[in-house]
């Protein structure tokens, strides 16, 4: 689970920030839909930025990853991000540990999808009115993403904004369903289809 951040700040990330509440429920739902034997895990970065060059937060998810191999070898990672934590989550996705992505609202600024393996699910979801970051530059990277060959699926919810507050309960089982579909099978197989959110 890789929280949001900024694109750039040197101050520590605390267990308040928004960004890392944010993951706790999309946690919760997880651990409620997998059950005792999947480990979910979240990220707190160090410093809450990007920071370019130094890419402080993807040094602090990937020490997390390497922990999780060494506790569990041969067991496949499914990474989880919001935000600045899709961007961290596809820098990381070339691990042959990690077998899924599912980013949630991403910030890919740089064509960031087109570092997605073919061997690596890929799930998107995002709101179509999100002024935060860009709906319609995730779902082309998406497609290009698909188009080399990952299974890739972009998912937009109609009028939602950035922080996953509208419907979150719908966000986060098109998370845990996208995520325990990767685990439970190996060929990366789409989403089981979720009914819309009421109005």
């Amino acid at each position: 689970m890789l929280p949001g951040g900024k694109p750039e700040s040197t101050l520590r990330s605390r267990p308040w920030h928004a960004a890392n509440l944010r993951m706790v429920f999309v946690a919760r739902s997880l651990r409620r839909k997998l059950g005792r034997t999947v480990v979910v895990e979240r990220v707190r970065y160090r410093r809450r930025g990007w920071n370019k060059p130094t890419l402080d937060a993807v040094h602090d998810a990937k020490r997390a990853v390497e922990r999780a191999k060494a506790r569990c070898p041969n067991v496949p990672i499914v990474l989880v991000g919001h935000s600045m934590g899709g961007r961290v989550a596809v820098h990381l996705s070339t691990d042959p540990a990690v077998s899924a992505v599912a980013a949630l609202a991403p910030w890919w600024p740089d064509q960031d999808a087109d570092r997605v393996p073919e061997n690596c699910g890929l799930f998107v979801v995002h709101g179509t009115a999100d002024t935060w970051t860009d709906p319609i530059a995730s779902r082309t990277q998406v497609e290009a993403a698909h188009l080399r060959g990952v299974a890739a699926t972009w998912l937009g919810i109609d009028g939602a904004g950035h922080y996953m507050l509208s419907n979150p309960k719908y966000w986060h089982a098109l998370t845990a369903t996208f995520v325990a579909d990767q685990l439970e099978r190996r060929d990366r197989i789409k989403p089981t289809a979720l009914p819309p959110p009421r109005s």
